[in-house]
């Protein structure tokens, strides 16, 4: 049965375990320069609607370390751009590759693609969730304290796409989150409901003192993302109190690392 990601929800515990796991044995091995060509022959079709530096060469680069390749699909090279019927790509695109990642904006497409297409489906990123990259966030946690339970995470700024994937983290695994938002900026409804009736160890709020106060892990990002340039003049002055500066830092642990 094939496997999709397209939120991090799509995981269970172990299996996040497991990743993160194998994902440590790799990094050893290409650090040791010792072939792992476990993709071989493998060809991996990537969907960016979204421009991108890191997200574009780290799933490039993995394939070609794996012995995989990959095609590199840019807006207005699909037929999508053509209105396309995102089911039809899904089941083109089904019979040429193994998988596709997708970094485009609304998180329905994803969730199309994945119904209608007979190969893994990996969101790159939505403007709803980032699952990569909060997979990628808490293996450098796991790095750097050697664990994952018991630590204190604090998320500071916009209610976005990272601090959606931090509370689908949470859902899961035994560490706290501590969100600090500006108010009419929060995360997902949905979410923070389905946290509640849980009853995980996320907490929102809107001062980001109280959200970083002895905390790990500090994250945070831009004010204004992709697609609300228009936006960034207002957002500029909601967001001045939410900046991760030398004396928020003082607040955290002193082992404390940031990451975006």
């Amino acid at each position: 049965m094939k496997r999709d990601l397209v939120t991090i929800l799509d995981l269970s515990r172990e299996e996040i375990e497991t990743l993160l796991a194998r994902a440590r044995e790799l990094k050893a091995l290409h650090h040791r320069r010792v072939a792992h060509a476990s993709l071989k022959g493998k060809i991996l079709a990537m969907i960016f609607d979204k421009p991108s530096t890191r997200t574009r060469v780290s799933f490039e680069a993995g394939m070609a370390q794996l012995g995989g390749s990959s095609i590199y699909l840019a807006p207005g090279q699909t037929q999508l751009a053509r209105n396309e019927p995102v089911a039809d790509t899904a089941r083109v695109l089904s019979r040429y590759v193994d998988g596709v990642v997708i970094r485009t904006f609304a998180q329905e497409t994803v969730e199309e693609l994945a119904r209608h297409a007979a190969i893994p489906i990996i969101n790159g990123l939505t403007d709803l969730h980032h699952p990569c990259q909060v997979l990628s966030d808490l293996m450098t946690m796991e790095e750097r304290f050697g664990r994952i339970s018991g630590l204190k995470v604090a998320w500071v700024g916009d209610g976005n796409n990272m601090a959606n994937s931090w509370i689908t983290a949470a859902l899961h695994l035994d560490f706290c989150l501590y969100l600090a938002c500006p108010p009419g900026y929060e995360p997902d409804a949905a979410l923070l409901e389905q946290a509640k009736k849980v009853g995980r160890c996320i907490n929102l709020g809107h001062d980001p003192a109280a959200a970083v106060k002895d905390v790990h892990v500090i994250n945070t990002d831009v004010w204004a993302s992709m697609g609300q340039e228009d936006e960034a003049a207002v957002r500029r002055e909601i967001f001045k109190p939410y900046q991760v500066n030398a004396e928020l830092l003082k607040l955290a642990r002193p082992e404390a690392i940031v990451l975006h």
